[in-house]
């Protein structure tokens, strides 16, 4: 297994430096997505073996993450990790993952914990025609699941030829589904590796638990995914946007104004990076 691993460095800080170093023994790409504090420089000078890719503005996760896939393909890898910069890779990642390979597999979905230890992602179901987009589920060891978990999953380069790179208008969130979708509809299977562990703080490119970007992208890329996969009649359409804006309020409802946002701008098909 021909394993390159990219890293997104969104707003800088130690969370990438972190990340880095638990890629330590994998060749590594540091996708630097527009920051602003130096921390292209101070990677650079930590891990000098690690291409730095500066992209000069903020591309979102599918932006970003796409440059670094294709730099790794040039580079010749077989299969591409991508990690969240708020991830560390726990030891034996890359060995988990070369064991879990397998032609018919087009992504490999690490197991994901919060800090805490709680499980965060374990593998997971898409129900598209009830209005959720990937709801965790504990799956067996070495089972084909629904969908990954963009906090750190692995791509063949198979798949990426034959059902193309993530869709950069969903910008961020919501995506990891889209893509797993459009990778098993191209004929591959999504497989969860029990033993490729990442621990995953969660959020810290949009702002943390304090911003409400993520319920934006999350609603609207969530109605904007199922109706791609799973087209209704215009009433049951209604009715599951409806399912979708509820079940985000309820989840936190001082965030309102970001679930009504990014049901507007679905229902409008503005993608792309948040206009406001």
């Amino acid at each position: 297994m021909n394993l390159h691993a990219v890293v997104l460095n969104w707003n800088g800080g130690d969370d990438t430096l972190a990340a880095l170093e638990s890629l330590r023994g994998t060749p590594s790409i540091c996708v630097d997505n527009g920051s602003t504090d130096g921390s292209d420089r101070a990677v650079e000078e930590r891990f000098p073996d690690v291409e730095v890719l500066r992209l000069g503005e903020n591309r979102g996760f599918a932006g970003g993450n796409n440059a670094g896939i294709r730099r790794a393909l040039e580079r010749g890898a077989d299969w591409v990790l991508l990690l969240n910069n708020d991830a560390v890779a726990r030891p034996g990642l890359a060995a988990a993952l070369a064991r879990a390979a397998r032609p018919d597999a087009g992504l490999l979905a690490c197991h994901v914990l919060y800090p805490d230890g709680r499980v965060q992602y374990a593998g997971a179901r898409v129900r598209a025609r009830l209005g959720y987009s990937g709801r965790s589920w504990t799956s067996p060891r070495g089972s084909v699941v629904d969908r990954a978990d963009g906090a750190a999953m692995a791509v063949s380069r198979v798949a990426v030829e034959r059902a193309g790179l993530l869709d950069e208008d969903l910008f961020a969130y919501v995506e990891d589904v889209e893509w797993s979708l459009r990778i098993r509809g191209a004929g591959f299977e999504v497989v969860y590796v029990a033993d490729a562990v990442v621990v995953h703080k969660g959020s810290a490119s949009t702002g943390g638990a304090a911003s409400t970007a993520n319920l934006y992208y999350d609603t609207r890329n969530t109605i904007v995914v199922c109706e791609r996969y799973a087209a209704l009649p215009r009433g049951l359409r209604a009715l599951r946007r409806a399912v979708i804006v509820g079940a985000h309020i309820a989840q936190r409802p001082t965030g309102m104004h970001a679930v009504l946002e990014g049901w507007r701008d679905a229902r409008a098909g503005r993608l792309g990076q948040r206009s406001r």
